[in-house]
């Protein structure tokens, strides 16, 4: 993604989700080319700094960006199946990050991954499984592999294709004119 954001898409994230526990109306995309544009995202929520929900796509669901934002921040927020629903009470413990995503590239095998650059994409018929680069914990490829495998139920033993992924990551504190950093839900 060459284009990037004024407006922090961590801090509008983070205003869907106040507005969806006020009951108020959401707000709209800003108006900006980076929300324009179609994309796929994750919107990873923490609380206290424990993964609290992560909904993402792989590719794109909505029309832009900005509409892409919007889903998944309120899925992060009531539909991880992992979490209950986030609640009003909760809601200044919780920190919001949003990871863009490059188009997937299908690769040839572990050696044409980096664990703390390339997020994962591994399937196996139709079972599919995701994680996103950069992880607390995971140091290697392999274990990065082996989470993938274990989220998408395909046993060591399988044989599975493999594809690899950048993101841009913006976090509450990004601002203007910073570069995004790159990789934080499991």
């Amino acid at each position: 993604m060459n284009i990037l954001p004024e407006s922090n898409p961590a801090l509008f994230a983070k205003e869907i989700i106040r507005a969806s526990l006020e009951y108020s109306a959401l707000p709209e995309p800003p108006d900006e080319e980076f929300y324009r544009q179609p994309s796929a995202c994750f919107v990873s929520i923490k609380k206290d700094g424990e993964l609290r929900g992560c909904i993402g796509t792989l590719e794109p669901a909505e029309a832009d960006l900005g509409h892409e934002i919007i889903r998944n921040a309120q899925s992060a927020a009531s539909g991880d199946p992992r979490f209950p629903a986030v609640i009003a009470d909760e809601f200044d413990h919780l920190q919001f990050s949003v990871d863009v995503l490059s188009a997937p590239e299908d690769v040839s095998g572990p050696d044409a991954l980096d664990c703390s650059h390339y997020g994962v994409i591994v399937s196996c018929e139709y079972r599919r499984g995701v994680l996103l680069p950069d992880l607390a914990g995971v140091e290697t490829v392999e274990n990065q592999l082996d989470i993938a495998c274990q989220k998408a139920g395909i046993s060591p033993s399988e044989e599975f294709a493999i594809q690899r992924f950048t993101v841009s990551r913006f976090s509450e504190d990004w601002k203007p004119g910073d570069v995004p950093g790159g990789g934080a839900c499991s």
